[in-house]
């Protein structure tokens, strides 16, 4: 039977004899932020008809939504597949959507979306400890920065210290400061942008960084490195917000793993409803701004270009090459803090996939300490404080979803910040 939000949940494929998943109700989170985003919501129909009653009012927690629009997409990508969306009637509505949008000038055509075709890239994978992490590559700095986190956190005895202690929350505090110093600076689609992922990760470079921390003392101020193989003329992109994630992590029956993050940026993507679905909103997932100070920013916007995301779907393999664990999260640019946090929770302090999922956040996004806050994160504020880390406190809404493969079965671990299940006995 499906696990609680938030429980372990000791998984087996196929589920029980007899067992469906029934419809569920809508959860107060998701009501609450249709309530906040009404007047952006509305100005789209078929938006507007899916999330509000008649009298225009949002529909309340508990509301079964049935989405028919939605059925038919799926049943057009189960017989078409991707081409369902690139040409066709969905293809048509997409176009037509956009171009009603705004001012009536923008630019996409059918031809856009007929020609548009995924890329197969190599994933980022890294030793850590007895074990090889792998993540998603650029145009995700999810998989960089995780690894670049980690290499850090390698040259400390993290085992030894409290995962819920001011120690262990200062190195990882550290490790994250340092990795987004070089996310901001050089991460961004490798297609368009010479990417130093080889110097970003090489083990000299990482020992370098990891002499930069201190243990008693926070970095007054965070800079990029110098790795080999990158382009001196750059400039660091400038803080902007990242929104709007979903995640999920799989592993069959036959031991074959999915580890999963998609994002329509922020809540309801651009509130442009079509077909059943909300289209994206990933240009604002470039940089604000093109150039700094003349010098160029590596995630400005170009012709045909992917914007950088923090998406960090991990698979994580053991010594003999067999796969340990599948997890992520959704959070934005939080995303990194929270999966390295996580991994840390599973093979430094050995914890279980749902105590790692539920550990009381500690992360940045690049130079304030950030605190989970209603936890007891919060606690360790003045002690970090001394240290001489900013600190501020706060949600910190993840969404971790971890299955570890063990020698009597499968784990799984839900964040109960979310409304997230792991599906077991």
């Amino acid at each position: 039977m499906p696990s609680r939000a938030g429980c372990l949940g000791r998984i087996s494929w196929p589920p029980p004899s007899g067992w469906r998943r029934k419809a569920s109700p809508s959860p107060p989170r998701l009501a609450a932020q249709i309530a906040t985003d009404a007047e952006r919501l509305k100005r789209n129909p078929e938006a507007a008809a899916y999330f509000f009653a008649p009298d225009g009012s949002p529909l309340p927690a508990g509301t079964i939504l049935k989405n028919p629009a939605l059925a038919q997409t799926l049943r057009a990508l189960a017989e078409r597949g991707a081409a369902a969306l690139q040409t066709g009637p969905i293809a048509a509505a997409i176009v037509e959507g956009v171009q009603k949008h705004g001012d009536g000038n923008n630019g996409m055509t059918a031809a856009d979306l007929a020609a548009y075709s995924p890329k197969q890239r190599t994933p980022v994978c890294g030793p850590y400890r007895v074990f090889t992490v792998c993540g998603f590559p650029p145009p995700s700095s999810g998989g960089a920065a995780v690894a670049q986190i980690l290499g850090v956190l390698e040259h400390f005895p993290l085992s030894h210290l409290d995962p819920r202690g001011a120690d262990a929350a200062h190195l990882i505090g550290e490790a994250g400061r340092l990795a987004f110093a070089d996310r901001n600076l050089y991460l961004a689609d490798s297609d368009f942008v010479p990417v130093p992922l080889r110097g970003l990760l090489e083990p000299g470079y990482l020992t370098l960084r990891a002499q930069l921390v201190d243990p008693d003392r926070a970095i007054a101020s965070p800079r990029a490195g110098n790795p080999r193989w990158r382009d001196a003329s750059l400039a660091p992109q400038p803080a902007q917000p990242e929104y709007g994630t979903s995640h999920l992590s799989i592993v069959d029956a036959a031991g074959n793993a999915v580890s999963m993050t998609t994002t329509v940026e922020d809540a309801f993507g651009a509130r442009l409803m079509v077909a059943g679905f909300f289209l994206n909103n990933e240009l604002t997932d470039f940089s604000f701004r093109p150039e700094v100070n003349g010098r160029p920013v590596a995630n400005r916007v170009q012709g045909g270009k992917r914007p950088r995301s923090s998406m960090a779907p991990t698979l994580v393999f053991n010594q003999d090459g067999t796969l340990f664990a599948t997890l992520g999260s959704p959070g934005g640019a939080r995303i990194i803090g929270y999966v390295a946090q996580a991994l840390t929770g599973l093979l430094d302090w050995k914890l279980d996939p749902q105590a790692a999922v539920s550990l009381p956040h500690v992360g940045t996004t690049g130079i304030e300490l950030e605190l989970e806050a209603n936890t007891g994160a919060a606690g360790m504020e003045a002690a970090l404080k001394q240290r001489g880390h900013a600190v501020t406190v706060r949600p910190m809404d993840s969404g971790l979803q971890a299955v570890v493969v063990t020698p009597a079965g499968l784990l799984g671990g839900a964040d109960p910040r979310r409304e997230g299940v792991a599906v077991g006995d």
